[in-house]
């Protein structure tokens, strides 16, 4: 048998719940990068379908359309929520395809657009009777799943010449409850990945109950795609980032 039947099954067994993934019960959540639409995508065929830049619009290519999406600016917690307006293909490496107004609204760096998305559920508390909210008040939502990525809060001004010098991005590759199994797993990849950068990979015990295996740091997203998509291919359906682990 592969070694990739029986890394999927030890996964489903050992691996922290993943409130990434598409669930009939759970809503969609995950945090990445936003691709921000271009016409020029568009006509060179990088991206399935047009949308209009001078709207507040969004594509989510998993989603139904009329889903209503949650799209927060990690960095300073701001959201939105729209509409799937409808299922558009782009790059894999993205989370969710937007616009420029959106990302001009949510103030997001076009270098690394870095977001989380989250999928309102229609007898979510909060939902609103318009399709979109803005966020005056800046703070999240605390239904928000307990798993999704959090980033540490700095002091304003610290926070913001630090992000300025440095943005360090990780692939957050799988979290475990046991230490052992994230070695195991750190070990495999080794193995089976003899052309990844085996000191890329760091264990990071977030407390008693939770081990995060990482991949990191990556300065520019070019570099991240590399690695990503050898990840992907080795097998992990959905792959998260975490900002200055």
């Amino acid at each position: 048998m592969r070694f990739k039947i029986i890394f999927i099954i030890f996964l489903l067994v050992s691996c922290a719940t993943n409130s990434t993934k598409l669930s009939k019960k759970e809503p969609y959540n995950s945090k990445g990068f936003a691709y921000i639409y271009s016409e020029k995508d568009f006509k060179d065929k990088l991206i399935s379908g047009k949308l209009d830049n001078s709207q507040l619009q969004i594509s989510h290519k998993s989603l139904k359309s009329n889903t209503l999406i949650k799209i927060i600016n990690p960095k300073t917690e701001e959201y939105i929520i729209l509409k799937n307006l409808k299922k558009i293909n782009y790059p894999d490496f993205y989370k969710i395809l937007i616009t420029k107004q959106v990302a001009d609204k949510l103030k997001i760096d076009n270098q690394l657009p870095l977001v989380e998305i989250l999928e309102i559920k229609k007898n979510q508390s909060f939902v609103a009777k318009k399709a979109k909210i803005y966020n005056e008040e800046k703070k999240l939502s605390s239904n928000a799943p307990v798993t999704s990525v959090q980033i540490s809060n700095i002091s304003k001004d610290k926070v913001s010449k630090k992000l300025k010098k440095k943005n360090n991005f990780f692939i957050l590759i799988a979290s475990f409850y046991s230490e052992d199994t994230a070695k195991f797993l750190k070990k495999r990849i080794n193995i089976e990945l003899p052309e990844y950068d085996i000191k890329k990979l760091k264990i990071v015990k977030k407390n008693n109950k939770k081990i995060d295996l990482i991949s990191g740091p990556y300065s520019t997203i070019n570099l991240m795609k590399n690695d990503y998509i050898k990840l992907k291919n080795f097998g992990f359906e959905e792959l998260e980032f975490v900002l200055n682990e």
